[in-house]
C-alpha cells in the first residue's frame, strides 16, 4: 500500500468517493448509536458517543484487513443480521421505557457495549466500499474509516436530540435497523445458495423484518406497561 501519495486528480476523486460512501452508508450506524445513548443523561450521552465511536475506529481498521474473507463465511452475515434484529428490538423497548421518565436507568457501559456490537456487525459493507475506493492507498483507507466514524458520531448526537423531542423517530429508527438486519440475513452466502431470492423477495424480506421488529417492540412495550399497571394496584 502507498502511504504518502501525490495529490493527483485521481487521488482527489478517490477521496471524494470515500466521502460520499461514508455519507450514504453511515446512516444506519448513526441510528444505532442515537438509540443506544437515548436513555442516558446529557453528560453520559456525550461520553457514550465518544467512547463507542473511538473504539469503533480501531475495530474498523482491524476488520478492514479481513472483511473480504469474512463475507464469504456461511452463516456469518445471517448471525450478524439476527444480532441486529435483537439489538433493534432491545433498543426500541429501552428507549420507549425511558420516554417520560425523570431517571435514566441504562448505564454508560451498557450503551457503549451495544454500540460496539452493532458497529462490528453492520460495518462490513462500509469497510469493503471504502477499501475498494481507496485502491490500495493506506492514507485514503484510514481517512475513510476515521471520517465514517466522525460522521456517524455527529449524526448520532443530532438524532438522539431529535428523539428526545419527537419519540416517533425511535420507532422509525427501529424499523430502519430491522431492514438492515433483514438485508444482512438475505445477503448471507448460505441464504442465497439455499433460497436464490429474487430482488423482490429480498426487498420483501427486508420489509418483513422491519415490520416484525416494530410489531415485537410494540407487543413487549404493551406487556411491560400491563405489568407495571398490575404492580401499581
Amino acid at each position: 500500500m502507498r502511504v504518502f501519495p501525490q495529490l493527483t486528480s485521481t487521488f482527489l476523486l478517490d477521496g471524494l468517493s470515500i466521502v460520499l460512501i461514508d455519507i450514504l452508508l453511515g446512516g444506519d450506524n448513526a441510528v444505532v448509536i442515537a438509540m443506544a445513548v437515548k436513555s442516558l443523561p446529557e453528560k453520559q450521552r456525550k461520553l457514550g458517543i465518544m467512547f463507542g465511536t473511538g473504539a469503533a475506529v480501531v475495530l474498523r481498521i482491524i476488520l478492514t484487513f479481513f472483511a473480504s474473507q469474512l463475507l464469504q463465511i456461511h452463516f456469518l452475515k445471517l448471525i450478524g443480521g439476527l444480532v441486529i434484529l435483537w439489538i433493534a428490538v432491545k433498543l426500541l423497548t429501552e428507549a420507549e421505557e425511558a420516554v417520560g421518565k425523570e431517571h435514566h436507568v441504562q448505564s454508560l457501559k451498557h450503551a457503549v457495549w451495544l454500540i460496539l456490537v452493532a458497529d462490528i456487525t453492520m460495518s462490513v459493507d462500509n469497510i469493503l466500499a471504502v477499501a475498494g475506493a481507496s485502491k490500495g492507498n493506506l492514507t485514503l483507507l484510514i481517512f475513510g474509516l476515521i471520517l465514517s466514524i466522525t460522521f456517524v458520531a455527529f449524526t448520532s448526537s443530532l438524532l438522539a436530540k431529535m428523539m428526545d423531542k419527537y419519540p416517533i423517530i425511535i420507532w422509525i429508527g427501529s424499523a430502519i435497523l430491522g431492514r438492515v438486519g433483514g438485508d444482512m440475513i438475505a445477503g448471507d452466502p448460505w441464504f442465497q445458495a439455499t433460497f436464490h431470492p429474487s430482488a423482490m423477495l429480498h426487498y420483501g424480506f427486508e420489509g418483513g423484518c422491519a415490520l416484525g421488529v416494530v410489531a415485537l417492540g410494540w407487543l413487549l412495550e404493551r406487556r411491560h406497561k400491563a405489568k407495571l399497571a398490575l404492580q401499581a394496584k
